[in-house]
């Protein structure tokens, strides 16, 4: 990871640990955020930009809606309740469980747009 991604990942862990669970249009995707483990449970990335490893994460709650997440690692994150709607997933990873327990209506991934109840396929 770069230094402006650590700087990035830092400032984000700390803002969490503060309160703030509104991230809602952000730019993160100054290289590849390892948030792999982070406990960041009902935060909202709608509308983000983001590139980073959520494997292993807590992101019960979470909300992807309408945000780029291409590239991103959400295998073995707990996505209990988290939302992708009308996300880009494109070369995103889930595993089984992951896409199990999230909500994917609307998201694109390579011109396909998932109906309600529809999940993509897990890695």
């Amino acid at each position: 990871m770069n230094s402006s991604a650590q700087g990035l990942r830092d400032a984000l862990l700390q803002r969490y640990a503060d309160g703030e669970r509104n991230f809602r249009g952000e730019d993160l995707d100054f290289g590849v955020l390892d948030l792999r483990g982070a406990n960041l449970a009902a935060a909202d990335f709608s509308g983000s930009f983001i590139v980073a490893d959520f494997a292993g994460a807590n992101l019960s709650g979470c909300r992807f809606d309408r945000a780029n997440v291409k590239t991103c690692d959400f295998r073995g994150a707990d996505l209990r309740g988290a939302s992708f709607a009308g996300a880009a997933i494109d070369g995103a990873e889930f595993d089984a469980a992951g896409v199990a327990a999230a909500e994917f209506e609307g998201a694109s991934q390579q011109s396909h747009v998932y109906r309600n109840g529809e999940k993509p396929h897990a890695v």
